[in-house]
């Protein structure tokens, strides 16, 4: 997946057209999970599938979040990358090409996916929120989103119980990417340093830093 797609469904964790929709109130285990969240970090599997559900890339790592608007996601296969926001700059490092991006962290974070993770605002504001179709011992809530600043168009967040197991970022392209967590921990004590991001010397860095 090119850098720019993965901007799209990261993070992270998105903004696209919606109608307008006459919702009840997001579940109890949605808000729960969401209301009260400062950190979060898990292993990921991510699978991206086309719209004939065909396997297209797969990869895996770690995500760290901090809210507001902080986050790291080391991607380990099939390529090592790093995504990291410090809350002022948004950073993309490709590790084998030796090359980094850098952009206003503003402009990626309430484009993304990762406003759903690490976001500050009200999800109400942003998404409307459906709750959907219990299956295979999980619940799952639909999100569509409110603003048409993204090719991502719907993401449905599933609960095992009150615990955050997958995110599937369907895109505007027919594409799906599935984000599956285990090892989660939820608000537990993180190092600053995690959201800090300094390029090693010799990296070719794309962006302004000011």
């Amino acid at each position: 997946m090119s850098t720019s797609r993965l901007l799209c469904v990261i993070g992270g964790l998105l903004l696209g057209v919606c109608q307008p929709l006459l919702l009840a109130a997001p579940p109890d285990y949605f808000t729960d999970f969401f209301n009260d969240l400062d950190t979060l970090q898990a292993d990921f599997d991510q699978q991206v599938m086309d719209g004939n559900r065909q396997l297209l890339q797969s990869s895996k790592g770690q995500m760290w979040i901090q809210r507001p608007g902080r986050f790291r996601w080391n991607y380990e296969s099939p390529y090592r990358q790093q995504l990291v926001a410090d809350g002022k700059h948004f950073w993309s490092y490709d590790e084998d090409l030796e090359q980094a991006t850098v952009q206003p962290a503003a402009e990626v974070i309430t484009s993304t996916p990762a406003i759903l993770l690490s976001g500050g605002k009200p999800l109400e504001s942003l998404f409307t929120i459906e709750p959907s179709a219990a299956t295979e011992g999980s619940q799952s809530v639909v999100l569509v989103p409110k603003s048409d600043d993204s090719n991502v168009i719907r993401l449905s967040v599933h609960f095992t119980g009150k615990l955050l197991t997958r995110i599937d970022a369907e895109d505007s392209f027919g594409n799906t990417t599935l984000f599956s967590f285990t090892n989660m921990q939820r608000n537990s004590k993180l190092d600053s340093t995690l959201f800090s991001f300094t390029p090693p010397a010799g990296t070719d860095v794309i962006g302004d830093v000011n």
